[in-house]
């Protein structure tokens, strides 16, 4: 069996993830805090990990570089509800092998999780105008270091604005 480390705050969602992948062949753990994120993998010495990016008030992103350091043969795969061309290279440069958009059936995730996922082929039809405007505001968001108040000065939007479409999911394509 594959043991799997998943990463994510969201307990109900965890323990769904883990039976849905048990039944693929996954020995899965988890872990629900950031700070016991490290230690779980040390103890667990996992070949797959399954991160979430929004960790309570922290970030997924900010653990890939420590987990690939400690195991650097294990598959990193961040699952987002929030995905952004910015964080999926922002992901793939701390070192994760994948990146999955919420909701990932089972498929997806164990396909992603062995490395066995076909690259993805660019699509006929362009983004929506909401969809550029989300990945915009990523991007700018990034710049600016997490700044919202400069990132909405440097978009001419007023804050609050800015704060509204933030908390909203992207735009789909």
């Amino acid at each position: 069996m594959t043991r799997l480390l998943i990463i994510d705050d969201d307990l109900d969602f965890s323990r769904i993830v883990a039976n849905r992948l048990s039944s693929q062949g996954f020995d899965c753990a988890a872990t629900h805090h950031t700070s016991d994120a490290l230690l779980a993998a040390r103890e667990h010495q996992p070949e797959c990990i399954l991160l979430d990016m929004k960790l309570a008030d922290d970030s997924g992103l900010n653990l890939i570089a420590p987990l690939r350091q400690l195991l650097p043969d294990s598959r990193i795969v961040l699952l987002t509800g929030y995905a952004s061309i910015a964080t999926a290279v922002a992901a793939m440069k701390a070192g994760a092998d994948d990146y999955l958009t919420k909701p990932a059936d089972t498929a997806t995730m164990t396909a992603a999780l062995t490395g066995c996922r076909p690259a993805p082929t660019m699509s006929e039809a362009p983004m929506s105008p909401e969809r550029l405007e989300w990945e915009h505001i990523q991007q700018v968001l990034k710049a600016n270091l997490g700044n919202v108040s400069h990132t909405a000065k440097q978009l001419n939007m007023h804050r609050r604005t800015l704060q509204r479409k933030l908390k909203k999911r992207p735009a789909s394509e």
